[in-house]
C-alpha cells in the first residue's frame, strides 16, 4: 500500500502534457467562450490472458482522482499512454504493454476496438482502444512502468468483471467498463 502526504495544489507553470486554453467563438451569432484544455490523444488496450481466463488491469496513483477522494490510493485501468512521440497508435500501445504490463506481444496479435473522444467537457482528446490475448510465453519481465509509474498489476477474473465494472467501491475509468462491455458482446 502507498503512502500518500497531500502538499498542496498550485497554478501550473510551464505544464509539460496539457496546456489549459480559452477557446472563443460564435455560435449562432451569439459570441461565448469555452475554457479547455489541449492535451494529447492517447491509446488503451484490454489485456486478455487465456491460460489465467482473467483480464490483466494496472493498478496506478492518480493524484487528481486522490484530491476529489483520498480514500482511493489507486485507480483500476487499462494499459494505456499518450500519443506523445512520433510512433503510430499501434506501435505505442504494444511499447505500453511491455513497460506497463512486461509482456511483448506482436504487432499482428493487438486488435484495433474502435476510437472515442475521453474527456469531452473540457478536452477533445481521443483515445484507440485496442484488444489484445496474451500469455506467459509473451511475459519478458516483472511490468511497472517508466519513469517511476510505479503501475501494480492486477488480474481480474473473467467471471467477475461485470460486477467489478459496475462495483463503485472499485475507482476505474469510463475505457475499462467500455472495454469489459465490448468483450462480452463478443462471440468468442
Amino acid at each position: 500500500m502507498e503512502e500518500i502526504n497531500l502538499l498542496g495544489l498550485k497554478s501550473l507553470e510551464n505544464p509539460k502534457f496539457i496546456h489549459p486554453v480559452a477557446i472563443h467563438y460564435e455560435q449562432n451569432g451569439i459570441e461565448k467562450v469555452w475554457e479547455s484544455i489541449n492535451n494529447h490523444d492517447s491509446v488503451a488496450v484490454l489485456l486478455y490472458h487465456a491460460t489465467k481466463n482473467a483480464f490483466l488491469l494496472v493498478k496506478q496513483f492518480r493524484p487528481p482522482v486522490y484530491v476529489k477522494n483520498n480514500h482511493h490510493l489507486a485507480t483500476f485501468e487499462l494499459c494505456a499512454g499518450i500519443l506523445d512521440k512520433e510512433a503510430s497508435p499501434l506501435q505505442t500501445i504494444k511499447e505500453e504493454i511491455d513497460e506497463e504490463c512486461g509482456y511483448d506481444v506482436p504487432l499482428e496479435k493487438i486488435t484495433k476496438i474502435t476510437s472515442f473522444y475521453t474527456s469531452v467537457g473540457f478536452s477533445g482528446t481521443n483515445q484507440t482502444l485496442y484488444f489484445a490475448t496474451i500469455d506467459e510465453s509473451m511475459k519478458k519481465h516483472p511490468g511497472g512502468g517508466v519513469h517511476g509509474e510505479a503501475i501494480e498489476l492486477y488480474f481480474l477474473p473473467l467471471e467477475q468483471a461485470k460486477a467489478f465494472s459496475l462495483d463503485e467501491t472499485y475507482p476505474k475509468t469510463p475505457g475499462l467498463m467500455f472495454a469489459f462491455y465490448w468483450f462480452f458482446d463478443q462471440s468468442f
